[in-house]
């Protein structure tokens, strides 16, 4: 068995916090995960895993104090009344199980929320809004000014939580002062224009989060740690009479008061930043200082892959923990590996932030490396554990994009004999252009965690090179066949009806597969976007950057409009300024004259030219099934074949993002020699609801 390499051992030693002990230095810190008291299960399993995998402190997401603080329709926890309490046992169950500290991040969104359920009047310092532009927090009722009772009230909400929190077994409770939050309103001096003893001077706005954590700490008792989650990069930018700036002046304020500092960004573009825009390690130029300002420890994020990088983290005293969200989501098992040897092994986020989508759709979250996360429960699936193989059949999977090398290697895992033929020379399918793509290279990860485990495997023959039609695959004796062959890019325009239409085949139109050909269009080049993600965004920079005049239209309001999803984006309109990319939205492309586009506005349907010799269509996809359905033809010689199953997978059956590629063909070889599919488990809420009010007084 390897053994864990020295230089590493730091990331395994114990760490003081208040009066509990953390048994190593990762910390998964509190982020989203899309699972509320409507399915504790899930919850329990999804946080359990993590410790199972070696993290040491296990977080929860926010959770609610108050019905005053309810973001329906996004997903968050609650500790409203005593009810709560054993959906939040059950997780602290299993964390404490596998030996890890459970820390709860006690939470009131203030002016940020909107209350569309409890239908209660947020609050605010200042009676100013917060994020209102944004569709997501958009509202038309605007926040109380809070009075003297209201933040009495606010501070008697934490401290009931906190103690439910301690029967629920908790061991570290957070005070939340970060991301626009309610704490973090008070810090701030542009939300807090209050002219009372919170308002005013940074130590007049520090004075709510100070006793709201002075409150926590006498509530919890001597046994419970309590942990500052606080938000650094505005205060950072912010000069102070007498320190280096606001941040240094806050932090040395309240410098003995928590029992851990949890530090971080401001917005969720910036503190969640997507691999495209954000580098590992993003936050350290606004966080360094603080572990020289305070004797208590220091947790921080910065999208940590690499134990190296964590390791300089620790030596170089910019943390004492190392936080993790979007990795340990990744790869639960993360630290286990690192223990014993296989950081090889580590599923490496790729920092694509569709687990950060989820949260906005509102649903349990996602991952387009670890495709098992948030099924630990429904499904029973376990990220590092397989069932074992039905059958003594072989398994033929043709293609090795996402879909294809995640159904063979767990197919193989299972212990199933498993042939790969990729057509290309290099394996990798859509991933192969993609990775070429600015800001993409990261997303490499998910062909190369995959491929390298398959060609360690002596249960594995891999064939690039291989085209596969319908005579081969019948002559190939393959019990179970798993056709990953991908999707194309169509030529297809867009409509006001907002579905696809027509389509514009002439000279000087491509799509992104011809980019991925090798083909360069002749500039000017307008690249149309109805595919709405990332794909015509990141187009258009691959074009700008090689010095053609380029411009981008899309029937949506904004560029890459999905992108607002996992934090894009705001950098995908800095990009598009930055290279002079002139945009235009809510428009309808009509005409293509070979010189000039036409686009007509979606709504209005007033015309304008653009200059255009040539376009880039990135808009529908359509199934690359030209063996399944050829194959399905001769259904009747499945048998003399020995044929048990066939099965399209990924884009071959309906195109979508990396996360649905993977899933699938995870799906799909988990399903192998089952009659169907069980689907998955439904969750249901714990306790009975009291009589009386929904909410304490």
């Amino acid at each position: 068995m390897a053994q864990m390499n020295p230089k590493y051992s730091v990331l395994f030693e114990p760490v003081r916090i208040g009066p509990v002990t953390a048994p190593n230095r990762f910390y998964q810190v509190p982020h989203a995960s899309g699972m509320t008291e409507a399915n504790p299960r899930v919850r329990a399993a999804f946080r359990g895993t993590k410790a199972e995998g070696g993290w040491g402190v296990v977080s929860t997401g926010a959770v609610s104090t108050h019905p005053s603080s309810d973001d329906s329709p996004l997903p968050f926890g609650r500790l409203w009344d005593d009810n709560d309490i054993k959906s939040h046992t059950l997780a602290t169950d299993v964390i404490h199980e596998h030996g890890s500290l459970a820390a709860i991040e006690l939470w009131h969104g203030g002016a940020s929320v909107m209350n569309r359920t409890s239908r209660l009047v947020g609050y605010s310092p200042s009676g100013l809004p917060w994020a209102a532009t944004h569709v997501g927090f958009m509202g038309h009722q605007r926040p109380r000014v809070m009075d003297a009772k209201d933040i009495r009230d606010v501070i008697h909400w934490q401290v009931e939580a906190a103690r439910r929190a301690r029967a629920a077994s908790y061991d570290i409770v957070y005070v939340y002062a970060g991301m626009g939050y309610l704490g973090y309103e008070f810090l701030i001096e542009e939300y807090n224009q209050r002219s009372d003893a919170y308002g005013g001077s940074v130590a007049n706005r520090v004075r709510f989060v100070r006793e709201l954590l002075e409150a926590t700490k006498e509530a919890v008792g001597e046994d419970c740690g309590v942990a500052l989650r606080i938000s650094l990069e505005e205060l950072r930018a912010k000069p102070s009479e007498h320190y280096a700036s606001e941040a240094h002046e806050v932090v040395a304020l309240m410098a003995d008061l928590p029992d851990l500092w949890d530090v971080k960004m401001d917005s969720s573009p910036t503190d969640c930043g997507a691999s495209r825009f954000r580098p590992e390690g993003a936050h350290e130029p606004v966080i360094e200082f603080v572990k020289q300002a305070t004797d208590r420890p220091v947790v921080g994020v910065g999208r940590f892959t690499s134990p190296d990088t964590m390791v300089s983290q620790i030596n170089r005293g910019v943390l004492d923990l190392i936080g993790g969200a979007r990795p340990s989501i990744a790869d639960p098992f993360l630290p286990n590996k690192i223990r014993e040897g296989r950081e090889d092994e580590i599923r490496e986020c790729i920092g694509c932030n569709i687990c950060i989508s989820s949260w906005h759709d509102g649903v349990p979250v996602r991952c387009t490396q670890n495709p098992t996360a948030g099924e630990e429960w429904r499904r029973g699936w376990h990220p590092e554990k397989v069932p074992a193989a039905g059958s003594d059949c072989r398994v033929l999977v043709v293609g090795s994009g996402p879909a294809g090398l995640e159904a063979a290697l767990t197919a193989a895992r299972r212990g199933y004999e498993v042939t790969l033929a990729e057509r290309k020379e290099e394996l990798g399918g859509r991933l192969l252009f993609e990775t070429r793509l600015p800001g993409l290279s990261a997303w490499g990860r998910v062909r190369d965690y995959r491929l390298q485990a398959l060609q360690q495997m002596g249960n594995v023959d891999i064939y690039p090179g291989s085209e596969m039609q319908a005579d081969e695959l019948l002559a190939m004796e393959h019990g179970h066949v798993l056709l990953a062959t991908g999707s194309r890019w169509t030529r297809h325009l867009y409509s006001s009806l907002e579905i696809p239409v027509g389509r514009l085949e002439q000279p000087g139109v491509y799509t992104p597969d011809n980019l991925a050909a090798g083909i360069v269009p002749e500039g000017p080049v307008l690249v149309y976007d109805f595919d709405n993600f990332y794909m015509g965004g990141v187009v258009a920079e691959f074009l700008a950057r090689q010095g053609l005049q380029v411009s981008y239209a899309t029937p949506a309001g904004h560029a890459s409009a999905w992108t607002v999803m996992t934090n894009e984006q705001p950098f995908v309109h800095r990009m598009l300024h930055d290279l002079n990319i002139e945009l235009f939205t809510l428009s309808l492309l009509t005409r293509h004259t070979g010189e000039t586009a036409t686009l007509e506005n979606i709504f209005s349907g007033a015309p304008r030219e653009v200059a255009a010799r040539s376009v880039v269509l990135v808009g529908h996809r359509e199934p690359e099934d030209e063996v399944y359905q050829a194959l399905m033809a001769r259904e009747a010689e499945f048998r003399d074949a020995g044929i048990r199953s066939v099965s399209r997978i990924g884009d071959a059956m309906a195109p979508g993002a990396l996360v649905h590629a993977v899933y699938s063909g995870h799906l799909h070889a988990r399903l192998l020699d089952e009659p169907n599919d069980p689907g998955y488990l439904r969750d249901i809420q714990i306790g009975v609801v009291p009589p009386g009010p929904a909410y304490p007084d």
